[in-house]
């Protein structure tokens, strides 16, 4: 019996030291990350050299595990496993941190940058260090952004040029409140659905069509079910590198810096692939097949235009100004 007893102490030890966020093991701290991307994707292989870069920082004392294609669970799941420290990091859509940090849904308003490089200078100035800085109130820390380009609409049986063609058609978006609010605005039916159960969907008729990027529409492979990719871009809404707070507390003030260092590396890979990567992605689903339209933008701007002002007594009333006149400021030294 005190064998027995002593064998199952020494399982839920097991079990235990396997659920940590960050495991020490033989002088070497291990942070377990967990993301929802395919092996192949740019951000992936950017996380990758994050960890690379975190074992050369740090003489081998650190390193990066990383479970990727959901295995650990979808970005909301990951979020609630950083924030009890059982999960040292993970890289979620900026639009799935919403619901724990309400200021970050500034991101999924429509048409708010008027290019990439405006979207840049936000999130590397003022207003997005404070948004990173702002997750430490869900027990989260932002460490940076990676770029995920535009999303727009793909569809299995609409051609889509106008928003009056979104009327009567079910679009799944991401478990955000103001992404739902984004599609009911421009006429479709917004539908939640999970990003690993969303093949499925398209295939079984759940939903019309959906949203994203280039690379994830082609990597999903949701492309061999979509007819239609229109090209409305009517959201930038970056990846967010996240750390439990516990972890990052957890860490001494070194290592915090060679993280923030390794992710910092990480960060300039991936922007420097992703044009690349979303050329070649676009390229590959029109050789597939897919009918890539470029609309006229205008009538979905001037759709959504109540919208936008409907958020301006908001709390992200003021962000979404302070955006505007980084983009303003630009625009006039540009002339």
């Amino acid at each position: 019996m005190k064998y027995i007893t002593w064998r199952a102490s020494s399982l839920l030890l097991m079990a235990a030291a396997l659920l940590l966020g960050c495991k020490p093991h033989q002088d070497v701290t291990t942070l377990r990350l967990a993301h929802t991307l395919d092996q192949e994707h740019v951000v992936h292989k950017a996380m990758v050299l994050m960890g690379e870069r975190l074992e050369q920082y740090s003489g081998g004392t650190m390193a990066v595990e990383i479970y990727s294609g959901g295995q650990l669970g979808n970005e909301r799941e990951l979020i609630e496993l950083l924030q009890i420290g059982s999960l040292a990091m993970t890289k979620v859509s900026a639009s799935s941190v919403e619901s724990f940090v309400p200021q970050m849904r500034v991101f999924s308003v429509p048409y708010i940058f008027n290019d990439n490089p405006h979207l840049w200078r936000v999130l590397n100035g003022e207003v997005g260090t404070n948004l990173l800085l702002a997750l430490q109130q869900a027990r989260l820390r932002g460490l940076g952004y990676y770029d995920a380009g535009s999303r727009s609409f793909y569809s299995t049986n609409t051609e889509i040029n106008s928003p009056a063609d979104l009327v009567g058609k079910k679009f799944r978006v991401l478990a955000s409140q103001t992404a739902v609010r984004m599609v009911e605005a421009l006429g479709g039916a917004a539908t939640p659905v999970d990003w690993g159960e969303l093949y499925t969907a398209l295939q079984q008729g759940v939903v019309d069509g959906a949203e994203n990027n280039p690379p994830s529409l082609y990597l999903s492979r949701h492309y061999e079910l979509t007819k239609y990719y229109t090209l409305d871009e009517h959201t930038s809404v970056p990846d967010v590198l996240i750390v439990s707070l516990p972890v990052w507390q957890g860490l001494s003030a070194e290592q915090q810096q060679w993280l923030q260092q390794a992710v910092d590396d990480s960060i300039a890979y991936q922007r420097e692939a992703w044009q690349q990567s979303s050329d070649d992605a676009l390229a590959a689903v029109k050789a597939a097949g897919v009918k890539v339209i470029t609309p006229d933008k205008q009538p979905f701007r001037d759709a959504v235009a109540p919208f936008h002002q409907s958020l301006q007594q908001t709390d992200i009333g003021p962000l979404l100004q302070q955006i505007a006149i980084v983009g303003n400021t630009q625009e006039a030294s540009d002339e």
